[in-house]
């Protein structure tokens, strides 16, 4: 069994994956608010909740693949996985982890893991039927956009805002704005304060999403048309209002992390 870790800047998301990719499978996926202070202990509490009770029938975890993007919390995941595995880690990012891809941008230390886990993901599982470039769209703590080419190599990037902290923003800004949850609205033009909100925070993200993607194509040159893949927690709700999102996968991540593990030589 293998232990995916995914440790991003608002939550930590964790799965237990069954057998070798591609033809293996996720049994169980839970997620945690990432906190930096968390110990070891902590960790292995939590592992334990998720699998007591007969609620997953699972064997023995023998390797684990993480990313970090939280330099904080690094050491005790890392610490959580030699504890529950028995062996060390593959780290993304790390020194000695091969990735298959290049990363053709200034500084390719800049880039989070994350969006290297995700660019490879998506070439491997998303490029074989496609004969252009992609973009990967990750709903998270940012909102970013992500160029992979013809040949699986990462591009480059966009980053904006994410859209829980637009909405936890409007809330803190504005004295008689209350805080709303993100949905599709009925209506355009909202009827009240809180319908307003909720338009302007989807159909505004939606011409980002629409108007980034627009620009993103007009300036590439490869001419071959782009397939956008979506993904985090909101990528269903944002694709059901817009033609330009080709694919939702809410956990390609943890997909990606399977692959590289594989690829690094890693045993599940």
């Amino acid at each position: 069994m293998l232990l995916t870790i995914d440790c991003g800047n608002t939550n930590t998301v964790m799965g237990l994956y069954d057998g070798a990719a591609p033809t293996g499978k996720f049994c169980h996926i839970f997620r945690m608010e990432t906190d930096a202070a968390l110990t070891l202990d902590d960790y292995q509490m939590r592992l334990t909740d998720e699998m007591q009770g007969g609620v997953l029938d699972a064997g023995p975890i023998t390797g684990v693949v993480m990313a970090s993007v939280v330099p904080g919390a690094q050491p005790g995941l890392e610490a959580f996985a030699r504890a529950v595995s028995g062996v060390e880690p593959v780290v993304i990012g790390s020194g000695g982890v091969e990735l298959g891809i290049k990363v053709e941008i200034d500084n390719p230390s800049e880039v989070g893991a994350d969006r290297l886990v995700n660019a490879v993901a998506a070439h491997v599982i998303y490029g074989a039927n496609h004969s252009g470039p992609l973009i990967v769209l990750d709903f998270g703590t940012a909102t970013t956009f992500d160029v992979v080419t013809i040949d699986g190599n990462y591009a480059g990037g966009i980053i904006a805002p994410g859209i829980n902290l637009a909405v936890k923003a409007l809330g803190d800004g504005a004295a008689l704005l209350p805080k709303i949850d993100v949905v599709k609205p009925d209506r355009v033009i909202g009827t009240g304060t809180v319908s307003a909100m909720q338009s302007g925070i989807y159909w505004g993200y939606m011409g980002l999403i629409e108007g980034i993607v627009t620009r993103i194509r007009a300036s590439y040159t490869e001419g071959a048309p782009f397939k956008v893949i979506a993904t985090g927690g909101l990528a269903p709700l944002f694709a059901d209002g817009t033609e330009v999102i080709d694919v939702t996968d809410p956990d390609l991540t943890l997909h990606g992390l399977v692959l590289l593990h594989q690829m690094n030589g890693g045993v599940s």
